[in-house]
């Protein structure tokens, strides 16, 4: 890429941006994140902090309900420490309920509204919860789950009634709306755990992560100052708020300056930019598979009479970057990394298509970050002669660490709910004695220039052939051909062959050229990596953070006993892509149908 001293000027002025608001964020200090939401609530009081519908809520709106809320947690018994279970879609109300109950030093844990049975209940159980608050949208959902939740938490009924369930609405308006003393958060430092989030459980069941105030704070004002957020502004939230892209990220990026959240209960791609017309939104919050939801939409007059100029989020991959911001008139994009429970966080503000964040030789000392070699066979970190960790080389790809540093907050890994699930995820002896680094699970490498790039989720990236497939770039090249919405690119097990054959479910709209799109494939990729099998999905299963899951599509593979659409096989007698019966399946698992 090369030096420029305009791209460095961009990238320094951004970063000093961000570090200046974060400045007073310490780990030692009594400022926690109710006390955050109480500052911007003196600041900007009459100011609108939320819109949903025709509904508006000022800032002391917020704070009237919030106090409410913690109200009633005090009514209850409930001191500091205790845990209180959301269970609630996107709402005007819903930072300001959790807000009320961190006022108390309550511990919201703020579940993921499509959760349900099994992986609801789990959830709960997990985060040793005393009352759970169901939202009547989500109560299908919780009877699913509630006979297989542990204990006894009371579950109240909110946003309207249901049947046999207190309410919760009326149980906070006996309350009177005055602020809880700070004296009530005595001897909590910033440090301190504010909330429990959970992770997406894209390959299991979910895992809660430990979100600490320092962390939250850092969330809310960070990216909102690296956008040069003000008043003014109007974030469009479409992301879900449990989660911390959305609810801190997105959300902090408006509250920490007194601007307001746009409060989209569902994403609609179809209707998204006549929303952000008639609401007047400036900024938005995205996952890379929202940009290319919105991407494969037929043109509408309002995706450029829209006044958005700033974005901000993560994953969105360099085949949707380009086309997205030229096509929807996109003046700046922040591209961020980092975990909810981890210790590395990455941020591109100078703009470089592609790149997840920078970190120049310059400021390396001021991050904890490396990047390992990673053996894709053996689901390993290899370590050299000495016994220690390799580092690998630039334009390498590995797997991205941070090392922990208990003394530094920003650094320290807060870990999930479980010791078993935290100790799996940290890494030692890596380049010394003793030192500890926190895996991400993903595939990086970096430049010369000091620009990071995502690769691919650790155990996406497969061998064939003798090489490594990385399943994102796959993916990019299907999410180009003409029709496709969606592709979903894993390895499978083939009977009689090394590694694991490359596959894709995908969402085609028309009926599919399969002669086209196989004639894509073999001229956009290496012969190792083009899909050997193809299935024709009707939608593809994903999180509601947009990441797909993959466990059950490795898990029926590519037969067709298992699999009600359709399925094809790139066929090297005709070149072409051929469809999978039963017959042709066991001929395959044979070997007397070569692959």
């Amino acid at each position: 890429m090369g030096f420029s001293v305009s791209r460095e000027i961009k990238y320094v002025g951004g970063l000093l941006r961000m570090l200046r608001s974060v400045k007073t964020v310490d780990s030692e200090s009594n400022h926690l994140i109710a006390d955050e939401l109480e500052m911007r609530v003196d600041a900007f009081g009459s100011n609108v902090a939320f819109i949903e519908g025709d509904r508006e809520w000022t800032y002391d709106d917020m704070e009237t309900y919030a106090n409410r809320v913690a109200a009633w947690a005090k009514s209850l018994g409930l001191t500091q420490g205790d845990t209180v279970a959301v269970f609630a879609r996107n709402r005007l109300e819903y930072i300001a309920l959790w807000f009320g109950l961190t006022k108390l030093a309550v511990v919201p844990a703020l579940l993921n509204y499509q959760l349900t049975g099994k992986a609801l209940a789990h959830c709960i159980n997990i985060s040793d919860v005393k009352h759970v608050i169901v939202d009547v949208e989500m109560a299908e959902q919780w009877s699913a789950a509630k006979d297989q939740v542990d204990g006894d938490p009371k579950a109240w009924a909110a946003f309207g009634d249901i049947e046999g369930y207190d309410s919760f609405d009326y149980a906070i308006s006996e309350m009177r709306p005055d602020r809880p003393a700070k004296s009530v958060r005595d001897g909590l430092t910033a440090g301190g755990q504010a909330m429990k989030m959970f992770t997406s459980g894209t390959t299991g069941l979910p895992k809660a992560a430990k979100v600490t105030h320092v962390r939250a704070q850092n969330y809310m004002r960070g990216l909102g100052a690296g956008a040069k957020s003000k008043a003014s502004d109007r974030m469009m939230m479409v992301l879900p708020m449990y989660h911390a892209t959305g609810g801190l990220v997105g959300c902090g990026a408006m509250l920490s300056c007194g601007g307001a959240v746009i409060v989209v209960p569902k994403f609609s791609a179809s209707r998204f930019w006549d929303d952000a017309v008639k609401y007047g939104a400036t900024m938005f919050t995205y996952v890379g598979e929202l940009c290319r939801f919105l991407l494969s939409q037929p043109p509408t007059e309002n995706e450029r009479a829209h006044n958005i100029k700033w974005i901000m989020g993560n994953g969105l991959r360099p085949e949707v970057w380009e086309s997205f911001v030229n096509r929807f008139d996109i003046a700046h994009v922040i591209e961020f990394y980092g975990a909810t429970e981890g210790n590395v966080s990455l941020i591109n503000v100078d703009g470089p298509v592609g790149a997840v964040g920078r970190v120049p030789s310059y400021l390396s000392w001021k991050f904890n970050i490396d990047i390992i070699r990673y053996d894709v066979e053996t689901n390993e970190n290899p370590r050299g002669a000495d016994g220690f960790c390799i580092r690998e080389a630039l334009d390498e790809p590995g797997e991205m660490i941070g090392e922990i540093r208990e003394d530094d907050a920003r650094f320290r890994f807060d870990g999930y709910g479980t010791k078993e699930a935290t100790q799996k995820k940290i890494l030692r002896d890596v380049f010394k004695k003793g030192d500890a680094w926190f895996r991400t699970g993903d595939l990086m490498k970096r430049d010369a220039d000091g620009y990071y790039f995502f690769m691919d989720r650790v155990g996406d990236t497969f061998r064939w052939k003798a090489e490594n497939v990385a399943t994102n770039e796959v993916a990019g090249v299907l999410s180009v051909f003409p029709g496709v919405t969606q592709a979903n690119v894993y390895g499978v097990a083939v009977s009689g062959y090394d590694g694991r054959a490359g596959m894709a479910s995908i969402v085609i709209e028309g009926e599919p050229d399969l002669v086209d799109l196989k004639a894509h494939v073999d001229r956009e990729l290496p012969h190792y990596a083009r899909p050997v099998f193809i299935r024709l999905s009707k939608d593809s299963d994903t999180t509601s953070t947009f990441k797909f899951k993959k466990t059950n599509l490795v898990k029926a593979g590519f037969d067709p006993a298992k699999i009600s659409e359709p399925i094809f096989y790139a066929d090297p007698t005709t070149g072409e892509y051929s469809s999978i019966d039963a017959k042709v399946y066991a001929a395959i698992l044979a070997g007397t149908v070569r692959l």
